[in-house]
């Protein structure tokens, strides 16, 4: 298990152990001489998962992607110099997005820095205030002072990669020559004298593990204790009991009109966090604007107060001027649309916003309240009957029939469509999808025309997504690494995001499960087109745009990806149910942007246009 040859090799057996035995099931490994100790030490590890992957930036991406799945973090390792700033990308979106991510990088002895030794850069604070935690650990030695020092160390850092928020926690660890596990026998009288039963015996065993591992271990122990740790007093939400939820219960409900916004939201159980939104609309009798990012629009049944076409809704003025409310009960994030937005800011009303932890999540800066709780915990105090308010009533009525109508017209208007516009992707796969598929969308186009069409339905699809930061930059890798040992997955992307991370395709040989990549190739970025740049060219189509003269039936060849071309509607819908349950696909939909774009722009308004 521990292994004596040299310190270094002592000091990485340590902390991989000590890792492993917090919980940890995933290790991501990019190559590098001056990491050897680290990747020798998980590399020999035979209950950890250990991933070679060439690109840092790739290999960091796909570390995220793992988080986001396991809800608990991957270890990433590095070799020193440059190769940690390729993280941060990653490492930015992390801790945006509240994803767990431990990072480790190996770095020279400080007697080597500053003096124009090779591959040296200055790592303390590389990524600067985005990580949770941050330290530079002591150099490697054989004395039992030290080695519990490094393996306290390590469980504080798994502890801060997971509460109270989670997020990034980097370790920078210096190693002296021999990196390689050179055997040096002053070992040997220290092996025979350290009892690795007693230095690890404080440890939960990762059979206890929060997330079962690719092994099969039953879930339950140190992680779930950190998840179920209750924050100190000062910062304990005031709905610790109904003395305290009912004045604001009653005050909610004093109001005759009131909406429920759900919006940008990964919660760790899905159908547990749907319940609770249903439960306080239904409690309250206010419709639910459920953002396409969350979980809720694929839990329909749960909820009847619904409404999925609020950004539709919201483009007809007088419609929006009519739905005006009261109060709004804000849940998490502000989803993507601008027209909810817009709408906000505009009738400026007192906005409750219900999340647990101390962020502001206002970038309108509006009549905010932050309620520092979670909508699960709102939910299981609202045990009290509160008498129906038919003049909230009435004002739900006026919301569900608008979904309706509007909802009805996007379905008549789909289903009549004979071309390929990429706008119908996004409402097919919400109707086509196997249950429960894990979906990563991504940024731009794909994002936004899931706000606009993806229909409520109860397949319980898990979307994921990218937007701590909103940036292109790492999705396939993301993608890969959510689908990695779990449930065919699909990846809904445009052209330019899967060109941006191609190298993502490089961990193929080491992919367990499957994706499918659903690419909208309209040759460049069709999101300009709907922004007032695009009345503008030059420089629209050159600097903004950028057409890549890519052919994805060449490229995914090289990468050994297998590749169609999507030519008809029954086509995907044959492609995607069912999914493969192994390797990486790749269906091509080629499409006309500026065609695609004026038939957003033309039909967005007219779907609510007639309605009353």
């Amino acid at each position: 298990m521990l292994d004596f040859r040299n310190p270094n090799t002592l000091w990485g057996s340590i902390l991989v152990e000590t890792f492993y035995r917090l919980g940890l099931t995933t290790a991501i490994i990019c190559p590098g001489s001056r990491s050897t100790p680290l990747t020798v030490a998980f590399a020999q590890h035979p209950q950890i998962e250990t991933i070679p992957i060439l690109d840092e930036r790739s290999a960091a991406f796909f570390a995220l992607g793992v988080g986001k799945r396991l809800g608990k973090p991957a270890v990433l390792v590095c070799t020193s110099g440059t190769a940690g700033a390729n993280f941060y990308p990653a490492v930015i979106e992390a801790k945006e997005s509240r994803v767990p991510l431990i990072v480790l990088t190996a770095d020279r002895p400080p007697q080597l820095r500053h003096c124009h030794a090779g591959q040296t850069i200055d790592q303390l604070k590389l990524y600067g205030n985005y990580p949770n935690w941050q330290a530079e650990l002591a150099l490697p030695a054989a004395n039992l002072d030290s080695l519990c020092y490094l393996r306290q160390n390590i469980i504080h850092a798994w502890e801060k990669a997971l509460y109270p928020i989670r997020g990034v926690v980097h370790l920078n660890l210096p190693f002296c020559e021999p990196l390689a596990p050179i055997t040096q026998p002053e070992l040997a009288s220290f092996k025979t004298e350290f009892s690795a039963k007693e230095f690890f015996i404080n440890i939960p065993t990762n059979t206890y593990s929060l997330i079962p591992t690719c092994k099969g271990e039953q879930p339950f122990g140190f992680d779930s204790l950190l998840m179920s740790v209750k924050p100190p007093t000062a910062t304990v939400s005031p709905f610790a009991s109904n003395y305290f939820l009912l004045p604001t219960l009653q005050r909610w409900r004093s109001h005759f009109k009131g909406i429920i916004i759900a919006g940008l939201a990964q919660p760790d159980e899905p159908a547990k966090y749907c319940r609770a939104i249903a439960n306080l609309c239904k409690t309250l009798q206010f419709p639910v604007l459920a953002e396409a990012l969350s979980p809720v629009r694929n839990y329909a049944a749960v909820n009847p107060y619904l409404i999925s076409t609020y950004d539709l809704i919201l483009r007809n003025i007088s419609l929006a001027d009519k739905l005006t409310p009261e109060i709004v009960i804000q849940i998490g994030e502000l989803p993507t649309s601008k027209e909810l937005r817009l709408w906000l800011s505009k009738i400026q009303v007192k906005r409750w916003i219900i999340e647990p932890t101390a962020e502001n999540f206002d970038p309108l800066h509006g009549k905010t309240i932050h309620l520092r709780t979670s909508v699960e915990e709102l939910s299981a105090h609202l045990s009290t009957e509160i008498p129906v308010n038919n003049l909230a009533t009435s004002y739900l009525k006026q919301w569900l029939e608008r979904e309706n109508m509007v909802r009805r017209n996007v379905c008549q208007t789909m289903e009549s469509l004979s071309f390929l516009p990429e706008a119908k992707i996004a409402w097919l796969l919400s109707r086509c999808l196997p249950p429960k598929t894990p979906l990563f969308i991504a940024n731009s186009m794909s994002v936004r025309n899931a706000e606009f069409f993806w229909q409520p339905n109860d397949n319980q699809v898990i979307p994921y997504f990218n937007r701590g930061a909103n940036g292109i930059d790492g999705t396939l890798s993301t993608a890969l690494g959510i689908a990695h040992r779990h449930q065919s997955a699909v990846m809904l992307t445009g052209d330019l995001a899967l060109l941006h991370d191609t190298n993502g395709f490089l961990v193929r040989n080491q992919f367990h499960g499957h994706l499918t990549i659903i690419l909208i190739n309209n040759n460049g970025g069709g999101i300009f087109e709907m922004l007032p740049i695009a009345q503008f060219d030059p420089p629209l189509e050159e600097y903004f745009v950028t057409p890549q003269p890519i052919d994805f039936a060449k490229l995914c060849p090289t990468y050994g990806i297998e590749y169609q071309q999507l030519q008809h509607w029954e086509q995907l819908k044959q492609l995607i149910n069912p999914l493969p349950q192994q390797g990486i696909r790749l269906l091509e939909l080629k499409s006309d942007r500026k065609r695609d774009a004026h038939w957003l722009q033309t039909h967005l308004p007219k779907f609510a246009e007639n309605t009353p």
